[in-house]
């Protein structure tokens, strides 16, 4: 019996490729700076206190995110020990139950059995999808229960009697949750999508069913318990969390500095969606040309994916995993396209898919020399005038990578040259699959040189009562490998890379005794009584050495292009 003719084992199939994607080697990597390492201190500092309400970042209060998602860590962390695998696991538990979701509703809608099953996998192996659920980041619980909100508000307009009322009330609170997880945009992006998505149906009534008192009560029920006692507790959140952190992160690029252009988005998908995305703008082309036999959910997934990524191309802050739940969207639409070219070898959708693997062997093997150009032109980067300290670290990917590469090139053009859609679709989710296995070396080497373990490592045992103080940088993570409170000297705070904090800074002079601010650097130095590590990173070098040699103080290297120095008190 062929493979694909066995509908039975594409379940299987795709549990095993989501425990080896999602789970396999998840606690191997140490936590990259600045979003893990900080996100796994927010949670351990949770955790230590029992304190869940307020969180705290390096003894400060930090209010760019609400609690929900450190207290799911802090819980892991109460379970499983403090641990990377610890700090991951929540991330990737949701992505599991996003991905069974996903399951659930796609055998619901679609008559094929196989379309549920090859969502899954295509969703799994997407590489955005694939790295924010092994990585202790927000965005995959909030892609949980948008997508969560989304489907359920679908569901209701899809029933009647007490259904309906039923999966309203699970969208509204699923709305509720993911406001919990990041704020306002939790309602925000399935309020957009719903709506567009109704008056493309040119339904009646939605409006006065999907916003109907029970429904807004028990929105209110999961997210004002929260808001009014952190608001209590902190009476300066809801202006900031309202306006700064939410509107302003829209609307300018002043505070958060996370601009693009407006086709950023565009470049995001190509490589977020890697290698299934060399089939998206045929697929497009061909969806518009066969629109009158959508169903209700591919109209859906097209809505949704049009949605959020106009919304965040019109934001002023751009980052990739803003557009996470695309992946799910649009890795159901790649599936249908997969089962329609298993269903017909010869028809529209095969041969569509056989001119993406023509072209993924060509563009496969165009980036492998890119990668390799520096291993037999040395300086080639340097000379096209591509430079920068997160690239540098990037190329200690790029071998690997190539090789990679040209494996998913030989595979396609095997797939081409047999005109084989089950090789084809193998070939597309080959890239996570080597990423994890012949690749992971790299994928090591790239995390130790973003991580603060390395130079948590670097330090020296110091004797009781001595301070770390970092002047003018901060390895996010420090404080957590060190399982310590860590000084900072600077000007404003944002070395610490909270808003929060910069923000709450600029309205006192009274700063925390963590944050020494620069002006009085050397008063509190003639004031010191113990002595302190100091560390610096490339930027501040030279101060630290004048500052040795002042203290004749020796230098150590604790980890590549960051030092330190056992500063002695001034009395």
């Amino acid at each position: 019996m062929k493979f694909w003719s066995n509908l039975d084992i594409l379940p299987f199939l795709a549990i095993v490729i989501v425990l080896i994607a999602l789970f396999g080697r998840l606690g191997e990597l140490p936590f990259r700076d600045p979003d893990e390492g900080r996100n796994a201190e927010v949670a351990r500092e949770m955790h230590q206190s029992g304190a869940w309400l307020v969180p705290t970042y390096d003894g400060l209060t930090y209010l760019d995110k609400p609690a929900f998602f450190f207290k799911a860590v802090a819980l892991s962390y109460s379970f499983l020990g403090e641990s990377e695998m610890a700090a991951r696991l929540p991330s990737a538990l949701f992505a599991s139950l996003l991905l069974v979701m996903l399951f659930a509703f796609c055998r619901r809608e679609y008559p094929e059995r196989s379309t549920a099953a090859l969502a899954v996998i295509v969703t799994a192996t997407s590489p955005l999808f694939l790295v924010l659920a092994r990585h202790v980041i927000f965005d995959m619980t909030l892609a949980f229960f948008v997508s969560a909100s989304i489907l359920c508000a679908y569901l209701a307009e899809s029933s009647t009697g007490k259904a309906r009322t039923y999966w309203y009330l699970f969208g509204a609170a699923a709305a509720g949750f993911a406001t919990l997880v990041k704020g306002p945009v939790g309602f925000i992006i399935p309020l957009l999508v719903i709506t567009v998505f109704n008056l493309t149906e040119r339904r009646r009534g939605w409006a006065g069913r999907g916003f109907s008192p029970l429904n807004i009560l028990v929105f209110l029920a999961v997210v004002l318990p929260w808001f009014i006692g952190l608001s209590r507790q902190r009476p300066d959140f809801p202006y900031y969390g309202l306006v700064e952190e939410s509107f302003h992160r829209f609307t300018t690029t002043n505070t958060f500095q996370r601009g693009g252009p407006f086709y950023y988005y565009g470049l995001v998908l190509l490589g977020g969606l890697f290698a299934w995305s060399i089939l998206l703008p045929e697929a497009v082309a061909r969806t518009w040309r066969n629109r009158s036999k959508l169903v209700p959910a591919d109209r859906l997934f097209i809505v949704w994916s049009i949605v959020v990524v106009l919304f965040f191309s019109i934001s002023k802050s751009k980052l990739p995993h803003y557009i996470l739940t695309v992946s799910v969207a649009l890795g159901a639409l790649t599936a249908r396209l997969f089962v329609a070219a298993l269903q017909n070898r010869n028809g529209e959708a095969a041969r569509l898919i056989y001119r993406g693997l023509l072209f993924l062997t060509f563009f496969s093997v165009a980036l492998a020399a890119f990668l390799s150009l520096e291993l037999f032109h040395p300086g080639a980067y340097a000379r096209l005038g591509i430079r920068g300290s997160e690239f540098k670290r990037l190329t200690l990917l790029f071998i690997p990578s190539a090789g990679v590469l040209l494996s998913i090139a030989v595979m396609a053009a095997l797939a081409f040259w047999q005109r084989d859609i089950r090789i084809a679709f193998a070939t597309f989710l080959l890239l996570p699959v080597l990423l994890l296995t012949a690749d992971f070396g790299g994928l090591l080497h790239y995390s130790e040189a973003s991580s603060s373990r390395q130079i948590a490592h670097g330090i020296p045992s110091l004797p009781p009562n001595t301070d770390v103080v970092c002047f003018q940088c901060f390895p996010c993570g420090l404080p957590y490998y060190l399982t310590r409170n860590v000084t900072l000297v600077s000007k404003d705070g944002s070395e610490l890379t909270s808003n929060y904090v910069t923000f709450t800074l600029k309205k006192t002079t009274d700063w925390p005794q963590t944050i020494i601010p620069l002006e009085n650097w050397d008063h509190w130095l003639t004031s010191r009584d113990q002595p302190f590590y100091l560390v610096a990173d490339r930027a501040e070098h030279n101060a630290l050495v004048a500052l040795a040699q002042e203290k004749k103080a020796s230098i150590q290297e604790i980890a590549p292009g960051w030092w330190g120095a056992m500063i002695a008190p001034a009395n």
